[in-house]
Parts: C-alpha cells; structure tokens; sequence
C-alpha cells in the first residue's frame, strides 16, 4: 500500500464523478439561478411599483396645488368687491309703536380684495348743487348705503329724512322722513344711520334727535327702541340688532324683533374714558361674522374692536392721540371691515381715508390726505363709507354736502 492510501479515504475526480452525481450537482445550479432571478424580478417589480406610486402622489400634489391655486384665484375674484351693506329681511309690520317678530335678517359683508387702490380723483354721485333742501341737494349727510343695482341711500341729517339717488338717472326721492324737523311718527330729527332691507323696502334708522330707533316700511312706521342716545347701526347674519349709544358710551345688542327690553352691553358701559373697557363717544360701528363689534371711539380718537363676550376691546386702528402721522387718528367716524381683516376708517378731521390692518403700528391713506378742500381730491370731513359690487369706494364729504365716487384701479 502507498504512503497515499494510508489514513486517507479514496479520493473520486471529476473525471470518475457519475451521471447521477452530475445532474443532481446541475440541478442544484439550476435551482440557485432560478432563485436568484427569482429575488431580481421580485425587485423589479418592487422598484416598478414604488416609481408608479411615486409618480401617482406627484400628479396628486400637482393636481392638488392647481385646485388650491383656481380656488385662491376665485376667492380673489369673490373678494373683488367690497363690505358693509347692512341689509335685513323683515316681515311688514302693521303700523304700531310696538315690535313685531320679523324673519332672520342678515348682514351682508362683502370683501375688498388685498391691496386694492383707487383713483385719487373721485366723480361726484350725488349733492352736485350745494347745500340746500331741494330733492337735488344734500345737507351734511353722514351715511350711505349702496344696493346692488347702485342706488344710493343717504341719511341727509340736516335735511332730517332718508333720501335714495338712482344710479345714472335724475331720479330722486324721499323715502323716510322730509316733513321737517320733528318728533311726530312720520318725522325725524338728525338721522345719522341706517340699516336697508332692499326686499320689504324697510329700513331701520338712527334718528338720534330723537332719541330713538325706529323703522320705516311703505310710509308706515314703527318706533323699536326709545331714550338711546343712537348713532350708529349694525345688523348681524344671526339678526341681531347693534345700536351706539354716545351718551352712555356703549353699544348695546337686541334679538330681531324683541326690543321691550334694554338690550345687553356688548362694548363699553363703564362710562366715558380712555381704558379699553371705556368709550368716550361712540359713532359708527360694524359687526363682523364672528360678532367682533368695531367701534369708531369718536373722542378717543381710535379704533377698538370687543371681540363677543369680551370685557374689554383691542385696539385696531389709531390710539395715539389726535394727530395726522400714519399711526393716529382724529375723530373717526365710518369704520368697515372685509373679509380679510382690513378696517377702513373715515379719518374725518384729517380729510381722509385709511386702511389698517389689525396688529399694525400704522396704517395707510386711501383717498383724500391732500387738506381740506372741495376738489376732486379733498375732503370736508368725510362721515361714511360704502363701497358697491365692483369695488368702487363712496365716501360721504360732510361739509361739502356730496357723495363721493373712487373707483378702482383694476
């Protein structure tokens, strides 16, 4: 035996391997390779799928940006228009001084787009002739309204009635009021705002001379709330009714139709001051969706919003002193509010009109700033505010006794 066969076991080659023991050896290669594309295709399908549902999120995120872009472009176009038209749907009333329960009325606010101007020169709409009592003449009008066809309302305190100028016509007329000054049920004394409701054709006013609300509806009328010092009116989308009263600095809120009562302080009420739970001389005011109440604080010389249920305000717009630099107000008067945060203000002694934005050192002017005066460019303390559907801005010029019209620069 050689030295090679001792303690070995025998060794088989390739070459001695036999036909049973190669194919089960190429089995077993084969059964590997199967496995092995087997884990590829698996990947591939793996990374397939992964790409499709990457590119399905992609589309959904594009698809998803582009819906939000058309709805901000809509939105911007729905906000073209302005704010402020108080407006409310009653029942008729039968002539009696005591309330009726009427329909839910609604505020209407609609939104100034962001950043919006105006042409600085403004085309004067209605008190062309002067002052003066004819139906063509305005005498120190102190707040409008403007319906959806244009028209103009106008509270023309000392002409003592409510008066409507058609858009584009010389039609003009009446429609509360114009029987002197007075205290009889079909007179007013010094009416400083009201609240239109363009279905009934009623409209509740401020007849502050005489110390009560009181509302007019096809030459019949019904008086709401009695001994108020009431200046300013603003109406809710649930129907509540807010009044200011400047002698007890407060603003007060009623439910729709249950006046016989003395309503609940919903700003102010802690006498005449400067603290933020104090009014001194409340004017116009407006009433946002969340029921945040904007008061014109008139001797303040400031801007204060009360938030609902709040016990003191917030301060929007002026609060340093009188003054004309861009962070103060002198004597406020209209305030209105869009839909995106801006207050308007009729920054009466300065002879302007500003925007504000809530959270803001200062403000910005609109219209007027250029002195007193009565050219196209100048104001004579302007009062109040509107604006229509397209935008444009009206402003009553007090002391020039005339409306008048900025429109937009689209």
């Amino acid at each position: 035996m050689s030295r090679n066969q001792i303690g070995s076991e025998p060794v088989t080659s390739n070459s001695q391997q036999t036909p049973t023991d190669r194919s089960t050896s190429s089995s077993k290669c084969f059964t590997k390779k199967k496995l092995l594309w087997i884990i590829i295709g698996i990947i591939i399908v793996i990374m397939i799928v992964t790409f499709a549902i990457m590119i399905i999120i992609r589309r959904t995120t594009t698809n998803k940006k582009k819906i939000s872009t058309v709805r901000k472009k809509a939105t911007n176009i729905i906000q073209s228009s302005t704010v402020r038209k108080k407006t409310t749907t009653v029942t008729n009333p039968t002539t009696t001084e005591s309330p009726t329960t009427s329909t839910l009325p609604a505020t209407s606010t609609k939104p100034v787009p962001k950043y919006n101007k105006w042409k600085q020169n403004a085309i004067t709409v209605a008190g062309r002739n002067e002052e003066g009592e004819r139906v063509n003449q305005l005498n120190r009008p102190l707040q409008i309204f403007i319906d959806k066809n244009k028209n103009i309302f106008i509270a023309d305190s000392s002409n003592h009635r409510i008066v409507e100028w058609k858009q584009d016509a010389n039609e003009r007329q009446i429609i509360a009021g114009g029987n002197g000054l007075g205290n009889q049920m079909d007179q007013l004394n010094r009416p400083t705002d009201m609240i239109v409701d363009e279905q009934s054709h009623s409209i509740i006013i401020a007849d502050l001379g005489n110390r009560r609300v009181i509302r007019w509806i096809n030459q019949s009328q019904q008086i709401l709330i009695v001994n108020i010092g009431c200046y300013g009116l603003a109406m809710d989308k649930y129907g509540f009714l807010y009044v200011s009263d400047r002698l007890n600095a407060e603003v007060r809120r009623w439910k729709m139709g249950e006046y016989n009562n003395e309503g609940i302080i919903v700003a102010g009420g802690n006498g005449h001051g400067n603290q933020l739970n104090q009014l001194n001389d409340p004017r116009l005011i407006f009433v946002d969706e969340d029921q945040s109440v904007y008061v014109s604080d008139w001797n303040n010389h400031r801007v204060i919003k009360w938030r609902k249920d709040a016990k003191e305000g917030i301060i929007v717009a002026g609060g340093n002193g009188p003054g004309v630099n861009l962070n103060q107000l002198c004597n406020p008067q209209a305030v209105i509010v869009d839909d995106l945060g801006q207050i308007y203000v009729a920054d009466s002694y300065n002879h302007r009109v500003m925007r504000w934005c809530e959270g803001k050192e200062e403000g910005e002017i609109v219209v007027g700033g250029n002195g007193q005066g009565n050219q196209p460019n100048q104001f004579n303390h302007p009062f109040g505010l509107s604006f229509d559907d397209e935008g444009n801005l009206y402003v009553v010029d007090h002391w020039n006794h005339r409306i008048q019209k900025f429109e937009i620069v689209l």
